[in-house]
């Protein structure tokens, strides 16, 4: 099931990123963010920008014989390419799955949602900002017609290791869209 976030998701996706900004190069950040950060993204998040969770529905997992609950497998947002005026329609895609999760396409169903939701709103230009190496994401990104623009060279460090940083784009075809 894939729905709209909620500020009460804010622990859960806490719990799936944070994984990701302790053991991988796959985002810069290195603090962990807490449940109160992530409830500020999301609370910063507008119709323009949507992000979306995908859920294991709640008949799959048992608590107790009484009690049911669903369990968020991972999430997708678009937010802000740059701050500038003119970079209003542009902004940049990014996903996440519970590392568990992987390989059930999941981030496939996920990703194919959000674009529905982008195509209901004014973005042009979608960006994935990916750090290198990261197969899973240079092949989900691809999958949805993003093409690769650029490739920068050790502008990261993370692990006591250089990271490159490679740009993929995609632009929305808004014929129906008024801009």
């Amino acid at each position: 099931m894939i729905r709209f976030v909620n500020k009460q998701d804010a622990r859960y996706l806490c719990d799936i990123y944070n994984y990701y900004v302790e053991n991988t190069h796959n985002t810069f950040e290195e603090e962990l963010v807490s449940e109160v950060e992530m409830q500020a993204r999301i609370a910063s998040a507008n119709k323009n920008m949507p992000w979306l969770v995908v859920e294991e529905p709640a008949e799959k997992i048992v608590i107790s014989p009484n009690r049911q609950e669903s369990k968020i497998l991972g999430y997708a947002y678009v937010g802000p390419w740059k701050a500038r005026a003119a970079y209003k329609h542009s902004v940049e895609i990014s996903i996440y799955l519970d590392h568990t999760a992987e390989g059930r396409g999941l981030g496939t169903y996920l990703y194919q949602k959000l674009i529905d939701e982008i195509n209901r709103t004014p973005i042009h230009c979608l960006m994935a900002v990916i750090a290198l190496p990261n197969s899973s994401s240079v092949a989900i990104h691809e999958k949805f017609g993003f093409e690769k623009v650029a490739h920068l060279t050790e502008v990261g460090r993370k692990f006591n290791q250089w990271v490159d940083v490679g740009y993929w784009q995609r632009i929305i075809d808004k014929k129906t869209v008024a801009i």
